[in-house]
This record gives C-alpha cells, sequence and structure tokens, in this order.
C-alpha cells in the first residue's frame, strides 16, 4: 500500500482525497476519535471512501451521528462508519469504550488519536485532571493502551499534536497547574508535546512486533477546536505566527479541513512505517528539528526526547494509576 505511493510527493495543500488516491482500504479496520466534527469527519469520511470500515467515537452520539451522514454516504468498496461512546474527559468513559471493543476482539490496522481541546479555560477532568491534558493526553493514554491488544504486526498509531507543542513542554512536577499560573496556550502545548512524546514511547514499545506510532500536526484550521477563542485572541495568535516567520516567508493562511485531515491520512495508511515511526509529521512529511522556540515550523527537540518520552509514561501511569 505505502509502497506504491512513496513516488508520490504531498505537501501543505494537499488534500485527504489527492494522498489517498488509488488507495485501497478494504477490510482495513481504524478506530477514529472525535468523529463529531471537523478534522476528525473528514478523517473518517475519506478513509471510509476508499473502503475502510471506521470506528468512530465521539462524546456527543448524537451529534456525531448528524455530523456523519455523509461518512455513511461516501462509503465505498464495503466501507462503512459504526460510532461508540467515549468521553475523552472521564476515565470511566475512556475504559468502557476500551472494555467494549477489546470485548469485541476485532483488530484495528490504524488508530487516529484525533479528538481533543485546545485553550479552554482552566477547569478539570472527572479525574480532577487539568482539562487539556486530561482530555488530549491522559484519556488518550488509557485508551490507546487498552486497546494496544488489537493493534496487529502492520498497524500504526497516529497521535494528532500540533504546533503548538512550541509553547511548553511537559511539565511532570505540576501537570494540573496546582503550583504555576494557568494559561491556556501553556496548557494546550503542555498537552500537544505530550502527544509527541506518547507515540516516541509507544513507537519504541511496540516496534518489535511491528506496530509504530507517530504524531502529526494537521496545520491552522478553522474548526470547532478553536470555539474558546475570541476573535481578538485569534487575530493576536495569527500576527504571532507571522512575526516568526523568517524572512521572506509567505504570512500564514489557513487550511481547509481536507487539506487538514492530509497528513492525518498519510501517516496512517500512506507514509512508509519506517519513516514515520517515533517521529513528528507535518504537511505530509516527516518534520524536521528545530530548536528555535520561535520558528512556527518542524518539531521541537524535547518532543522527541525519548528518555523524556519514558518519563511522561511513568508519570501518566501514576496519574492514571494504571500500568501498560
Amino acid at each position: 500500500m505505502a509502497e506504491t505511493l512513496t513516488a508520490k510527493k504531498f505537501g501543505e495543500t494537499s488534500t485527504t482525497d489527492e494522498v489517498l488516491e488509488g488507495v485501497d482500504l478494504s477490510g482495513k479496520r481504524i478506530l477514529v476519535t472525535g468523529v463529531s466534527a471537523g478534522l476528525g469527519v473528514e478523517t473518517a469520511r475519506a478513509l471510509a471512501a476508499h473502503g475502510a470500515w471506521v470506528v468512530g467515537a465521539a462524546r456527543d452520539l448524537k451529534k456525531a451521528k448528524t455530523a456523519t451522514e455523509a461518512v455513511r454516504a461516501g462509503a465505498r468498496n464495503g466501507g462503512g462508519l459504526e460510532l461508540v461512546e467515549l468521553d475523552l474527559a472521564s476515565l470511566a468513559s475512556v475504559r468502557a469504550c476500551a472494555d467494549a471493543l477489546v470485548a469485541a476482539g476485532k483488530p484495528f490496522d490504524v488508530v487516529i488519536a484525533n479528538a481533543g481541546v485546545m485553550a479552554c479555560p482552566k477547569g478539570t477532568t472527572s479525574d480532577g485532571f487539568e482539562t487539556q491534558f486530561g482530555t488530549n493526553h491522559l484519556g488518550h493514554f488509557v485508551l490507546v493502551n487498552r486497546v494496544a491488544s488489537l493493534m496487529k504486526p502492520g498497524s500504526r498509531l497516529v497521535n494528532l499534536s500540533s504546533a503548538g507543542h512550541r509553547f511548553a513542554d511537559v511539565d511532570l512536577e505540576d501537570p494540573n497547574f496546582e503550583h504555576t499560573p494557568y494559561e491556556e496556550f501553556v496548557a494546550y502545548g503542555r498537552s500537544k508535546t505530550a502527544n509527541v512524546l506518547f507515540a516516541v514511547e509507544f513507537d519504541r514499545r511496540h516496534k518489535a512486533e511491528g506496530v509504530r506510532a507517530t504524531a502529526v500536526h494537521p496545520g491552522g484550521i478553522h474548526t470547532e477546536l478553536g470555539r474558546h477563542m475570541t476573535p481578538e485572541v485569534m487575530e493576536r495568535m495569527v500576527a504571532n505566527i507571522n512575526a516568526s516567520q523568517p524572512p521572506g516567508a509567505a504570512p500564514f493562511t489557513f487550511k481547509t479541513i481536507p487539506q487538514g485531515a492530509a497528513t492525518s491520512v498519510w501517516a496512517a495508511v500512506a507514509a512508509p512505517a519506517e519513516e514515520i515511526g517515533a517521529q513528528f509529521c507535518e504537511d505530509c512529511h516527516v518534520a524536521e528539528i528545530i530548536d528555535d522556540p520561535a520558528f512556527r515550523g518542524g518539531v521541537r527537540p524535547y518532543a522527541l526526547d525519548g528518555e523524556h518520552a519514558k518519563a511522561l509514561w511513568a508519570k501518566s501511569e501514576e496519574m492514571v494509576g494504571e500500568r501498560f
């Protein structure tokens, strides 16, 4: 599947349909979280249109059913969609979802940890974790590890991270902002760095059995993810991005949703697994390591640090009260 596509070059304007052109996913089962809006819906649509059976997870099943009508309508070659309930801000919900999937016993070729929250006011999950770290990282950490037994050789984990990982490294001493002043984008940055580090350590633990993991930045897209951001905050963010661009670079522009979901599906089914394992991908390629906090592109070294990833894994196990 991937080998036939290595000659094709994709970039920041590539869409899901371009990335999947000529790809037959018949017989593949793919778990996608966050299918009630935005990138999750488009990711599911593109995969089902090429024959994949998508298990879509969402907190609000009624909303997800309406949002995914086009996914079911466009499914081809045995592709389709089933919905499962998953509230990543509740470990009870996460465990119930994972347990039901394991009990069903059907393997997954790909798990795409797509759901998330961004720059929300300070709050906690039902388990008392800071909302963004608890939802974006810990919820997926428990879900993915609990369904890992369903991931067979050749399967992949794709964690949706963000260029926002550059806002902050994880803070293993104070993950819940109990001693640190809360800032929305610092919390978001911590959670997105955690998404990369989780992929790095999951890849290390599972690559010997042929299971690989990667993290991706979809790009800047107008979706429900930004629902907590006022127009003023959005304008300030874009201004900051443009100010950090190297001289002569084109100004920042938002991607369309099909362009935003392209890197997810590229990493999931089109890219060579050995190239993306334990890496950070953007614009349908593996990102460069760039140690410049002002520069928007690339991945910061701390997000790919193997020892750091092991430490986060241990801290995450401690926080959720479960060993994997």
